[in-house]
């Protein structure tokens, strides 16, 4: 369904030489965002070298984010969708990178400050100093995901107009540029910190955000002046009337009196009505009626199953994360080797683009969901293999509470261990090396004997499952990103995908509290079983989706027909691609 003036004849009203260009552009944002990348890395370790090398700040940033975004998701995707293109891209652009900017320079002030800061107002004051960075990067990070919503879920859809194969392959492209950026940002970061300090760190990354928001800021104005149709924005009433205009329209109808499209007004000067007046009440009682009725009509998608399939994914041990790295420290695997394995997920994540445009093309979109899944389950029992084989730290005799039982019911001290100058260090309540300073040596290890050396047998078919399913798992992402773009109403995209970020960050956040129920290294076994049924759970929901969608033509060969373009169609869609 389209609305009066976005025919095919509008969607098509840049030249191919425009596109193209809207095509790079938007392609290469993702450079200019490295600052972005750079500093989601860095505050953790900004926040861990502030507070003596504890994770408390960490894992208090870390959940006040995932909350953050599980609660205001819907909100922030309703306001996405009220709101004109380029006044919510240029909005929460300024938004983002200013945070970055203004937290980088409270972090200067207190690393410079802060023997002084302790001092004053029995050190209250560098405890709000904490609170407020907490709360700018949280602030960033909220902004950060409208930026994404706007411009992944949504700008892209109207740049690439009726051709979803050029949809395909810049969801793709912009994965790609995603990945790489993701190794590069750590690499900077972490030269830069290791060869000069955590205060220039942080002036380095205010100073790159700076420069970014200026080329960003340029880049999208440039996209949005070469894109007319992204001016176009039908609302949802006007949606709801078109749809019902055409079940009933005859081949001579015309579009209904009253049903006008909403043009912003730096294109033609017109404006839209304003709104009534509320009272107060309706007013504070607005944001829970969003949030309501964004997960009411998540709920109610055709694409459901496919998305709640996709968010269980992230309920998973297994990954490149702070979990499984010091995991991987404890069966004695090294910082160097650790690099190698991150830097080969990489290439298999970007080989699973690459078998992503391949399959949509030859087995169209919803089974090259399928096939994604396959391979990544199979890639994952490897993984569930790797529990039962020598040199798994695997003790089902040992309760994967009893540490954390020890510590709060017992009172029993943390345990400590020698560090290098002599003095007593506490060690990580989860068995995990002390990674601040350098050392490799598993925490419960006794320094002074000489462990025998652990079998690599299991960890290597942990990380091998884990670098292998990493092809089928960006192959599905993108699966699922690209039936999200193509069957959800354009005047519900932003709310939409709201949902769907806060369902990621839900079972993420589940995933972290099961670590901390569960912290010890003998249970690790266990979290990678769990970890694949929920990997394996999220898949037969896809397939009940695809089932549904598809009919017996499920298990249908893949030949490269038409129908491979627009098998994504999904009865009820009233998207407009």
């Amino acid at each position: 369904m389209r609305c009066p003036l976005g025919k095919k004849g509008s969607q098509n009203s840049a030249t191919p030489p425009r596109q193209r260009i809207c095509y790079c552009t938007l392609s290469s944002k993702d450079f200019v965002t490295l600052g972005d990348r750079m500093w989601h890395f860095a505050v953790s370790v900004f926040l861990v070298e502030l507070y003596g090398n504890s994770l408390l700040l960490t894992a208090v940033y870390g959940l006040v984010v995932a909350g953050s975004v599980l609660l205001l998701g819907a909100i922030i995707g309703d306001w996405v969708d009220k709101n004109s293109r380029l006044k919510v891209a240029q909005t929460s652009l300024v938004v983002q990178n200013a945070s970055v900017i203004l937290c980088g320079i409270i972090l200067m002030i207190i690393f410079l400050f802060k023997t002084q800061l302790l001092t004053l107002y029995h050190g209250w004051l560098l405890t709000m100093c904490y609170i407020l960075v907490i709360t700018i990067a949280n602030i960033a990070n909220l902004a950060s995901t409208a930026t994404a919503i706007t411009i992944q879920r949504d700008w892209i859809v109207v740049v690439a107009g009726e051709d979803r194969s050029k949809l395909a392959d810049m969801n793709a492209t912009i994965r790609r540029i995603d990945q790489l950026t993701n190794i590069l940002a750590p690499m900077a970061v972490g030269q830069i910190m290791t060869f000069g300090s955590p205060m220039i760190g942080c002036g380095f990354i205010s100073g790159w955000n700076l420069m970014s928001m200026c080329v960003e800021y340029l880049l999208l104005w440039k996209v949005y002046q070469k894109t007319p149709t992204l001016a176009l924005k039908c609302s949802k009433v006007e949606e709801s009337e078109l749809k019902q205009l055409n079940i009933k329209k005859e081949n001579d109808m015309k579009p209904a009196e009253g049903v006008q499209l909403i043009v912003e007004k730096d294109v033609t000067g017109f404006e839209p009505q304003q709104e009534k007046e509320v009272g107060c009440a309706a007013r504070i009682a607005e944001p829970f009626i969003t949030f309501r009725d964004g997960w009411v009509a998540y709920y109610n998608q055709p694409v459901f199953l496919a998305g709640m399939g996709l968010a269980f994914l992230y309920m998973t041990v297994l990954g490149f994360d702070c979990i499984t790295t010091g995991y991987a420290y404890t069966q004695g695997l090294s910082g160097s080797v650790l690099s190698l394995l991150m830097g080969a997920s990489a290439i298999t994540g970007i080989m699973g683009t690459v078998a992503f445009t391949w399959l949509r093309r030859k087995c169209g979109l919803i089974r090259t969901g399928l096939i994604s899944g396959v391979a990544q389950l199979s890639c994952l029992v490897l993984c569930a293999i790797s529990v039962f084989m020598p040199g798994s730290p695997l003790d089902l005799t040992v309760s994967p509470f009893a540490d954390i039982s020890a510590r709060l019911f017992e009172n029993e001290p943390l345990p400590t261990i020698a560090s290098p100058g002599g003095e007593p260090e506490v060690a990580f309540a989860t068995g995990m090396p002390n990674l601040l300073n350098g050392s490799t040596t598993p925490a419960y290890a006794d320094p002074e004997m000489s462990p025998e050396p652990v079998p690599l047998i299991s960890v290597s078919l942990l990380f091998a499952g884990v670098i292998a399913a990493r092809v089928g798992l960006w192959s599905f992402d993108l699966t699922v990103t690209q039936l999200l773009q193509e069957n959800v109403a354009e005047s519900e995209r932003g709310i939409i995908n709201g949902v769907q970020n806060s369902m990621n960050y839900l079972l993420d956040l589940l995933h972290f509290i099961m670590v901390i129920l569960a912290p010890n290294p003998e249970a690790f076994g266990l979290l990678v079983l769990i970890s694949v049924s929920f990997v394996a759970m999220g898949h037969i929901m896809y397939f009940r989706f695809a089932q549904k969608s598809l009919g017996k033509q499920i298990f249908a060969c893949c030949t490269p027909d038409p129908k491979a373009v627009s098998d994504s169609s999904l009865p009820g869609n009233t998207s407009t691609v």
